[in-house]
């Protein structure tokens, strides 16, 4: 039970971090934050046998895509925290450390440039994008914020979980 709650803690508060560092972004570099609804339309397109598009947003709009999307945000937060625990197990939550968390945040980019941007369209890492490079660079810092976000969270996980 612990190994649950503290995952969903951690996951749960990287992602937050995640959504926080997408609001600063817009405010302070001007770059829109993420559109969480193309997801959701992007995987409820999935059970219709549809799992690449040229271009997500061309997609016809998927009842609820929005919920959908915004769901699966937090859902992958939490399954990329279950990698950090299953690997570093409760003893990080113990003694959370820097290293795994951003091992395991930096890592989990592999996911948009090889899984979604290609699946919505956006080719291997951005490469369909107006500018892959800035594409790239900006998925790489998202993903170190949510290592941040899973070091931070891991010492909130430890002051609610650990005895």
């Amino acid at each position: 039970m612990d190994y649950l709650i503290c995952t969903l803690l951690t996951g749960v508060g990287a992602t937050a971090a995640v959504d926080l560092w997408a609001i600063a972004r817009k405010y302070l570099l001007n770059i829109p934050p993420p559109n969480y609804r193309l997801v959701g339309r992007w995987l409820a397109h999935m059970p219709r046998g549809r799992f690449r598009h040229d271009a997500i947003a061309a997609a016809l709009p998927v009842k609820g895509e929005g919920l959908i999307g915004w769901t699966a945000h937090y859902l992958i937060g939490i399954a990329f925290a279950a990698i950090l625990l299953g690997i570093w197990g409760l003893a990080w939550v113990q003694h959370p450390s820097l290293g795994p968390a951003l091992i395991v945040g930096i890592g989990t980019v592999a996911a948009p440039f090889f899984v979604m941007q290609p699946g919505m369209g956006a080719g291997i890492a951005g490469s369909r994008t107006p500018r892959p490079a800035a594409t790239r660079f900006q998925s790489l810092v998202t993903h170190a914020i949510f290592g941040l976000g899973l070091y931070a969270a891991g010492w909130i996980a430890k002051a609610l979980c650990m005895p």
